[in-house]
């Protein structure tokens, strides 16, 4: 009795030595299933760990990196972006397209610049000069305009940020560029335009100054037919090329009047007054020899002698750096050869 039970003992350890090995493989491969999820959980955790930080550098760089910046003008503190892409341009186009930026809009006017007009096809037409649509300007959806005109800021501003830059504020091709240079974050064009644009305007002028008197006077005026006006070295019609860019002066009798003013209506009567050795005038309906015909041009020696400059106001009015810079040339040619 006592083997039977010793051996019926013996059995019941080998009936259970498969179960319980069956339970030590279920519970190794348990505990290999939870090491998994943990190094998965861990790779995984590791993983954004090391990205999170990047992508945070990402968003602080981003934080860090302006989109916009805030210019003082006439019209106070105003908020622009740091690279507007959308530009509505009523004046200053020339110092737009100078630094390789081409508006969106501009006023029909100024689209006809001969000096430029190639450079702005495709350009939306916004309506007349001092009078933009804003309706046609609110189409374009702009993200900056810029314009001379004081009285237009009001309407302007409601409809992107407007900078109001008045005429004669800038007094020369340099002070001009290297606003906008500013202004646009294109610096280093500006320089690189600016001294290509002294170069020539260097050659220019020292090709002048070998042909023509030093005393030479200029006077710059416009024929309006009932009216004559006489301008200063900021007002266009040559003022800009004659005293700035070639350095030239006007009749010691008037130049402090016409450089203060800048302009001065006159009548027949006073031309012998206001002439200079040399005339630059804009007409746009006589030519040269009507002046010579003409019993008050006639007898000035400016025109007597050759020396009376005749173009219209399609060529004359533009003042901008591209216009400066093609005048100054042309009119250093025709003094060389007109001395």
């Amino acid at each position: 009795m006592h083997n039977l039970q010793k051996n019926t003992s013996k059995q019941n350890h080998w009936l259970l030595f498969p179960f319980m090995l069956t339970l030590i493989l279920v519970l190794s491969a348990c505990g290999n299933s939870n090491t998994t999820v943990e190094n998965t959980g861990g790779t995984s955790n590791t993983t954004a760990a090391t990205q999170a930080p990047t992508e945070t550098n990402q968003e602080a760089e981003s934080a860090e990196t302006p989109t916009v910046k805030t210019v003082s003008t006439v019209k106070g503190d105003v908020e622009i972006p740091v690279h507007p892409k959308r530009i509505v341009a009523e004046e200053y186009l020339g110092s737009l397209i100078a630094l390789d930026t081409i508006p969106i809009g501009a006023p029909g006017l100024t689209l006809e610049n001969m000096y430029y007009k190639e450079a702005l096809t495709g350009v939306t037409d916004t309506g007349a000069y001092g009078k933009m649509s804003p309706e046609k300007i609110i189409a374009l959806n702009p993200d900056l305009i810029i314009s001379g005109q004081a009285e237009s800021y009001e309407t302007l501003s409601k409809i992107a940020p407007t900078i109001i830059v008045p005429y004669g504020d800038l007094k020369d091709a340099h002070a001009e560029l290297t606003y906008f240079g500013e202004l646009l974050g294109k610096e280093q064009e500006a320089k690189n335009w600016l001294a290509d644009y002294d170069k020539r305007i260097a050659e220019a002028k020292a090709k002048v100054d070998k042909a023509l008197p030093a005393d030479a006077t200029f006077s710059i005026m416009e024929d309006g037919g009932k009216s004559i006006w006489v301008y200063g070295d900021n007002f266009g019609r040559g003022g800009q090329p004659i005293y700035q860019a070639l350095g030239r002066k006007p009749p010691t009798e008037v130049a402090a009047e016409i450089m203060e003013k800048q302009w001065a209506e006159i009548s027949k009567e006073a031309l012998t007054k206001y002439a200079g050795d040399y005339i630059i005038l804009t007409s746009n309906n006589l030519t040269e020899a009507d002046y010579k015909a003409d019993s008050f041009w006639g007898n000035l020696p400016a025109v007597k002698n050759g020396h009376l400059y005749v173009w219209k106001e399609e060529r004359s009015w533009y003042y901008d750096p591209i216009a400066v810079l093609t005048q100054t040339e042309e009119l250093a040619d025709w003094l060389i050869n007109n001395k």
